[in-house]
């Protein structure tokens, strides 16, 4: 997997995906460009082990959106 198929999946802005890797937001939109791309920039080395931290982060957060819709679904079915 490349650094845009990864970052695309992870659903985070350029900002976001900026500050995580003490980067510029202009960096992170050149690293996304294809690699024949004028102006496309390499990620650093070890960008798969910030996106993966990210996608754990993002997944604990998906998860806890599922349980807090999950138990209202079953308030509401109480009542």
């Amino acid at each position: 997997m490349d650094f845009k198929t990864a970052t695309d999946i992870l659903g985070l802005p350029a900002s976001g995906l900026a500050q995580a890797f003490g980067l510029e937001p202009q960096t992170i939109r050149q690293m996304r460009l294809a690699p024949d791309a004028r102006g496309h920039r390499s990620p650093p080395v070890d960008w798969e082990r910030v996106v993966s931290r990210l996608a754990r982060e993002r997944g604990r957060e998906l998860q806890g959106l599922v349980q807090r819709l999950d138990e209202r679904t079953v308030t509401r079915t109480e009542r």
